[in-house]
């Protein structure tokens, strides 16, 4: 079986989980939660996945234990024990994301959702981000607008700020990409099958590290029966990526 560029995709996301052990994923859009539920399925079965609200769920839906969002807040966000995945509307080389506004931050040409939980998120555990289209309007050379914290910005604050921020990769419809470059620079760690460095080089404001790129891996036979039958039945990762 063949696999199409958004399974190439969910399985990318699914390896930003690889690793993570017990630790809550808080996956937000569709991409994102299809690949925590396969990593949960195959390489990762202690993940722990919320529902956002009141209890950690199985890849089914089914409650597997009481986890209030007060509860999260004192015993998970603040000792790293937790993997978020966000959208980002502009993303920089250290990895700030800007959620809030675009333009002058006085007078935005157009206002998002404000900065949320961005910046505890970022300095509090592991945080990666989804970009569905990748593109110069979303990877700038500097965001408007800091609401996560990319490694200049936790540098500046100081060693409390460092302590557990990690922004550890960000999946695109493009490649995958990581802060491994000079002082934490935006580094590609994979391009999905078909897509070149020029294509990418073209979609990104900033100069990125391509030195060691490999390319993403495809789903085995297994994970392609998983993505179509159990944790995406619907198809709906089409809709998000494209062939």
């Amino acid at each position: 079986m063949n696999a199409t560029k958004a399974e190439v995709v969910v399985v990318a996301m699914a390896e930003v989980f690889r690793g993570g052990g017990e630790i809550v994923a808080s996956p937000m859009g569709v991409i994102p939660q299809l690949g925590a539920k396969l990593a949960r399925l195959t390489f990762e079965p202690d993940l722990l996945m919320s529902d956002g609200e009141a209890y950690l769920m199985t890849t089914d839906g089914v409650v597997e234990g009481w986890q209030p969002f007060r509860k999260m807040l004192d015993t998970i966000v603040p000792h790293g024990r937790r993997h978020v995945v966000m959208g980002a509307n502009q993303i920089d080389r250290y990895g700030n994301q800007n959620i809030s506004a675009i333009g002058d931050h006085a007078r935005p040409t157009k206002q998002l959702l404000g900065v949320r939980g961005a910046p505890g998120n970022t300095i509090n555990h592991r945080t990666s981000y989804w970009v569905p289209r990748h593109s110069t309007r979303v990877f700038v050379e500097s965001v408007d607008v800091v609401s996560g914290v990319g490694y200049d910005n936790a540098a500046k604050a100081g060693p409390s700020a460092q302590k557990y921020h990690d922004v550890h990769r960000v999946v695109s419809n493009l490649g995958v990409f990581d802060f491994g470059g000079a002082d934490h620079a935006m580094r590609a760690v994979s391009l999905h099958p078909g897509v070149t460095a020029d294509e990418v080089t073209a979609a990104t404001t900033f100069e990125v590290d391509f030195s060691g790129v490999a390319t993403s891996r495809e789903p085995t036979g297994e994970e392609l029966r998983l993505i179509r039958e159990v944790v995406d039945p619907k198809s709906l990762r089409d809709k998000e990526v494209p062939a």
